[in-house]
């Protein structure tokens, strides 16, 4: 799996977990959706990620946007 893939993958999850924990727990698990949402958009235009970061230093392979 690339970075690339792992990014998109990750952030799948997380938005779906937080999903479900806001009809199960509170509706405030939905900042972490809006958060997550923000985050890629910033990503987007910047080419800056967080995640692609520490995930290149935990070894993933590099795909053809984080490099």
């Amino acid at each position: 799996m690339t970075l690339d893939r792992a990014v998109l993958a990750f952030a799948g999850t997380m938005i779906l977990a937080s999903l479900a924990l806001s009809q199960v727990l509170s509706p405030y698990w939905l900042l972490l959706t809006a958060f997550i949402g923000l985050n890629l958009l910033q990503t987007a235009f910047t080419g800056f990620c967080p995640l692609a970061i520490v995930l290149k230093r935990l070894g993933v392979r590099p795909g053809p946007c984080f490099r």
